[in-house]
């Protein structure tokens, strides 16, 4: 029940009102409601009114719509927000010396900051400003307090959307402000959040320490002082822990943990137990510390629907991921392997969810579609309605909802694994996972946790783990793919040495099989493993590699359907209107393919389209794209293969779209430049294109990690899908490149293609 800014967005307009006004007493009693955080009252007065279609002012509107941001029920936030907007275009602006034109977009701006919509916070921003200097409003009796609260949701957003320097010029300015008894609190709360979002925490402590941050005197029977406790107690925690002020940070955050509401605050609670954890692992309470992770990651992986928007209203978003990795860390220094490799897996489920979130229109696409449809629907309103703030008397509706999201959750998990991994925190336990593995299989997950980084060695029967010897990993990677363009391969097997030693020769003696599953982690995703190189020989001359986005995905990679051939469908050098995309070989390929496998459909140019593949992609076991492929580090979801263009598309298939596309395809291959170069981040990195081909339904992936060479790769192809019928996707494609290397002696000509999904 933290109500944030939206409360001090309140409290600035407020205040001022409350002394000046004492005739209007619906409103005065509204007011009093506000300032004492009373938000449902002024929902259960105001709302019924609204409904029946009684004269509702635009004073009344703003407390509405702020009351309702306040609780986090955005949907009806912006409906008031949007009739207030309506009331104010009409003239209705003005309140007892008051003009409310900037609200709407205050309001807004602190909606899109919650629901870490930055960009679109930013805008609504830079509209509230150029309001507020127009027509004389900075002559009027509010202006610093509304100014106030523009800079403070402005800013953070800046911040939290990387604008280091407009973060800082606003809280330069902010700094300049002029302030009263009654806004003093609001500015220096505002340039706390703006320093926490900027992590910039010595300033962040100043602001919070100052004299005039603190509410005292008359004005404290204006305010709140449970909830507005508990946000700057944990600015000042934070900040003293971030500053090495360990002892006071213990104390504030004992505080915190102490306070019998804190636990409604989901985006402040886990980073309190992550922090406190912490400081228990330095005076060496492992036990206790322990405890804690598992509960901050219960409170993430519960909290999922709001965990965001409170973290956003204090100016401080943290990494979720560091609650699992601390945890990973404690289980690996004491040799607990398969719990530390089931928090791995849990860390990259989040990671997953994270980056979907904002995915719609995820397609169901088995035999239970309509059934897990109205799961999803039933969740989604469950969630909904837990992420709103209920009333203290409403805490045994907000546990029977709990217990209906658990409840809906275990149902998708039976009905549809694969759905419900992308939408939950759910995985198989480390024992379903090993029960996947074929006995000539191993099973390589690399994981860091930060600061060091491990590798799990899991068979059917064991699961072991190394830390590694990594020094200055980025570096040497870059280097190594640096020398991809300059083709010195003497150079390349240094740094191809150095990255065996570091990452593959401990693990070494544990292998007693020639199949290798990889799981990479952060920038590993960037590097080609077949070309991992002993002083002798490269990792492609002893093992036959397959990837994985994680070890989970083997719960959900189906069998290979006994549908018959099928045929495949084949996109060569599609029509993009720029002769530097023209992929002559790309077209050369597509032919040849389309001569060895039975019943193909080779499309070229201007059919290659984006409709076509989208039309009957659901027909082939095969699909095969030798198209461009250009990778979004930024967005990952909009990493795009450049198709065709037409009167229903413009060619562009995105990483997002696969999730609302359905195949039936045993394998997809991408020749294309990139395609696996997913984000390097924490968890599940690799989603891009090869997450979204697997769960569009696709058994097994092909995609390169650089920009290929034409000719070599149509050389390549083409012994790959000779070999195919023989050997299977993975031995074939270890075959084809075994070829290609001794024709092409440079990893660069034949190391670029990973095989993700099924081996056979």
């Amino acid at each position: 029940m933290e109500f944030g800014k939206y409360s001090k967005v309140l409290m600035i307009f407020l205040l001022p009102f409350f002394l000046l006004s004492c005739s209007l007493s619906k409103d005065i009693q509204l007011s009093s409601y506000a300032q004492k955080q009373q938000m449902h009252e002024i929902i259960n007065v105001l709302q019924p009114s609204l409904d029946a279609g009684d004269r509702v002012s635009s004073f009344q509107l703003f407390l509405l719509a702020s009351s309702y941001s306040a609780i986090r029920d955005y949907h009806k936030a912006v409906a008031t927000t949007d009739l207030l907007q309506k009331q104010i275009d009409r003239g209705e602006r003005d309140f007892v010396g008051s003009d409310l034109t900037v609200y709407p977009q205050i309001l807004r701006g602190s909606i899109y900051l919650d629901q870490g919509e930055f960009q679109k916070a930013i805008q609504e921003g830079v509209l509230a400003y150029q309001l507020l200097h127009e027509e004389g409003r900075e002559q009027g009796t509010f202006y610093a307090s509304q100014l106030i609260a523009i800079y403070d949701f402005l800013g953070v957003a800046q911040a939290l959307a990387g604008n280091r320097t407009d973060a800082q010029k606003i809280a330069a300015a902010l700094q300049n402000v002029s302030i009263t008894v009654m806004n003093g609190p609001e500015k220096y709360g505002a340039l706390a959040r703006i320093y926490m979002a900027l992590q910039e925490y010595d300033h962040a402590l100043t602001a919070i320490r100052n004299p005039d941050a603190k509410v005292t005197g008359a004005i404290t029977a204006f305010y709140d002082q449970t909830f507005q406790e508990i946000p700057n107690l944990y600015i000042l925690s934070k900040s003293l822990y971030e500053t090495g002020n360990l002892k006071e940070a213990k104390e504030g955050y004992d505080r915190l943990l102490n306070h019998p509401q804190l636990e409604q605050i989901g985006g402040i609670y886990w980073i309190v137990l992550l922090d406190r954890a912490k400081i228990y692992l330095a005076e060496g309470r492992k036990n206790t510390a322990e405890e804690l992770l598992k509960k901050a990651i219960e409170v993430i992986e519960k909290q999922r629907s709001s965990i965001n928007s409170e973290a956003g209203r204090i100016g401080f978003v943290g990494d979720k991921q560091r609650a699992y990795a601390e945890l990973t860390a404690l289980y690996l220094a004491d040799g607990r392997y398969a719990e530390a490799f089931a928090y791995v897996e849990r860390s990259k489920a989040r990671a997953l969810v994270d980056l979907l979130a904002s995915q719609k229109d995820i397609t169901v696409r088995d035999g239970l579609a309509a059934q897990s449809k109205a799961i999803l629907a039933e969740l989604a309103k469950a969630e909904d309605t837990l992420a709103v703030v209920a009333k203290a008397d409403a805490q045994e509706g907000q546990r029977k909802t709990r217990a209906v999201v658990v409840a809906l959750k275990k149902e998708l998990q039976e009905k549809t694994p694969e759905l419900a991994a992308l939408v939950s925190v759910t995985i198989p336990s480390p024992a379903e996972i090993q029960g996947k593995l074929k006995d000539d299989e191993t099973l390589l997950e690399y994981y860091c946790t930060g600061q060091e980084w491990y590798v799990f060695i899991v068979t059917g029967r064991t699961i072991g783990a190394q830390k590694l010897p990594v020094t200055d990993l980025e570096n040497i990677l870059e280097a190594l793919r640096k020398n991809i363009t300059s083709q010195n391969l003497p150079e390349f097997q240094r740094y191809g040495r150095m990255l065996h030693r570091q990452l593959f020769s401990l693990a070494a003696p544990a292998i007693k099989t020639t199949k290798l599953i990889i799981v990479p982690h952060g920038s590993l995703h960037y590097l080609p493993f077949a070309a991992l190189f002993d002083g002798n020989e490269y990792l492609l001359d002893r093992f036959t590699i397959r990837m994985l986005p994680s070890a989970s995905v083997l719960g959900f990679l189906k069998e290979r359907t006994n549908r018959g051939e099928r045929g495949a469908l084949i996109f060569g050098n599609p029509k993009l209107d720029d002769p530097k995309y023209d992929l002559k070989f790309a077209q050369d390929e597509a032919l040849a393919l389309g001569r060895i496998m039975p019943q193909s459909n080779v499309l070229l140019r201007s059919e290659a389209s984006k409709t076509r593949l989208q039309n009957l992609g659901g027909r082939y076991s095969v699909i095969h794209l030798a198209v461009h492929g250009l990778f979004d580090q930024d967005k990952p979801l909009d990493s795009t293969l450049l198709l065709a263009a037409d009167r229903d598309n413009d060619g562009l298939l995105r990483a997002g779209d696969l999730y609302h596309l359905s195949l039936d395809a045993d394998l997809v291959t991408l020749s294309a430049c990139e395609t696996a170069l997913g984000k390097v981040a924490t968890g599940d990195d690799l989603v891009g294109f090869t997450r979204g081909f697997l769960y569009a339904g696709a058994r097994s992936l092909i995609s390169s990690l650089w920009q290929v060479d034409d000719e070599a790769t149509r050389d390549l192809m083409v012994d790959f899908y000779v070999n195919l019928p023989k050997l299977g996707k993975a031995e074939a494609l270890r075959q084809a490149q075994l070829k290609t290397k001794k024709q092409y002696p440079h990893p660069y000509y034949w190391a670029a293609f990973l095989l993700t999904g099924s081996a056979m």
